[in-house]
């Protein structure tokens, strides 16, 4: 009798169960579904992740982003230092407020922001430095710090990826200035859709809270110029779901990442730096050979797998002209190689191997 063939191995697996239907049930009922009671609830429990920061939810990790930097007055005229290897929106959201990016090349130990390059990309015009989490490692804070205070810059944590990432000991998106995190649906949690951003100061939390509900905190009080960047009842009901099962979340991705590293031989497991909690949003390895063979087997094993991020931002259409001319050799190098495999926590033993088993044997061809 034939054997079927086993179900293949997702890349992501979002995580909608009965507790998160419920939830968003009962704000549905309950009539009060935009800027309301779940969404202050949901800022204050996230406050608690970011060593009890101030805590403003926005509608996208990208949003978290764009109003950080409008609430620090970083606008026309000012330069932001920014990794090339990173999803398009660290650079979009440089842009959107009128700023230009600055491309700085990365560390081959963390695939994050190189503080040396960043430092020697300042110039007079330089307002910013916006390291990114990458993969949910987190980025040298301890080290961009000193930078930003020495040069009197601001300095933003993109953690899109790092729900629950540290540095010795400190959490991801109470690092900075300001931080920011994303709740799409594939991230370590999600709230279908959603952002929210973190910061010490209470006089940019205020500014940020007017920059996303049209400038007013009472109705027809406009004080600034803002934008409907709010986060629904409903998402902030699903985040607060999610945000409860965090910490076993990220415990099961941190147990799936040991197992790969142990296993893994045919390719260049995951760096984690010293001092790094890493929380594995992505786990990502270097491919020395071929990598579309490799991920061609993967395919053919069933199982998942992706290019996180194949083409660097600064070669991307929209940033192709802006007349400077940038040698980042380890950003290059990392979008040849990489390649990002299951790891999310709701893998089985029997999926886990399978994918340690298939990158393997991909490996030795």
């Amino acid at each position: 009798m034939p054997v079927e063939p086993a179900e293949p191995v997702p890349a992501a697996r979002p995580v909608i169960g009965d507790a998160e239907i419920e939830a968003a049930v009962r704000v549905l009922r309950s009539g009060r579904v935009v800027q309301g009671p779940e969404v202050a609830a949901f800022e204050d429990e996230f406050s608690a992740l970011v060593a009890g920061r101030h805590c403003v939810a926005v509608n996208s990790g990208t949003s978290a982003l764009h109003l950080a930097l409008l609430a620090l007055g970083i606008g026309p005229g000012d330069e932001v230092i920014v990794p090339s290897f990173t999803f398009a929106a660290t650079a979009n959201v440089v842009r959107l407020a009128g700023a230009e990016p600055v491309f700085a090349d990365i560390e081959p130990g963390s695939f994050c922001l190189d503080p040396d390059a960043a430092a020697a990309a300042i110039t007079p015009r330089t307002a910013a430095i916006m390291p990114v989490h990458l993969y949910g490692h987190p980025a040298a804070m301890d080290r961009f710090a000193p930078l930003a205070a020495r040069h009197g810059l601001a300095l933003v944590e993109d953690a899109a990826q790092a729900h629950a990432a540290a540095l010795d000991g400190v959490p991801a998106g109470a690092l900075g200035t300001a931080g920011c995190f994303s709740f799409y649906p594939t991230k370590n949690m999600h709230s279908l859709e959603g952002g929210m951003i973190t910061t010490a100061d209470a006089g940019t939390a205020r500014t940020l809270r007017l920059l996303r509900n049209q400038g007013m905190e009472e109705r027809y009080a406009n004080e600034i110029v803002g934008a409907n960047l709010r986060l629904t009842d409903v998402a902030a009901a699903v985040g607060r779901v999610q945000l409860g099962r965090l910490a076993e979340w990220t415990e099961r991705r941190r147990a799936n990442a040991a197992f790969l590293d142990a296993k893994i031989t045919g390719a260049v497991p995951p760096p984690v730096a010293e001092g790094a909690r890493h929380v594995y949003h992505q786990y990502t390895i270097r491919v020395r050979g071929d990598r579309e063979a490799m991920r061609r087997h993967l395919d053919g094993r069933g199982v998942g797998n992706a290019v996180y991020y194949p083409t660097p931002v600064h070669r991307l259409g929209p940033f192709l002209e802006d007349g400077r001319r940038r040698e980042l050799p380890e950003t290059e190098r990392a979008a040849a190689e990489v390649v990002s495999l299951p790891v999310h926590p709701t893998l089985t033993a029997d999926e886990l191997g399978r994918v340690a088993d298939a990158v393997n044997e991909g490996g030795a061809r």
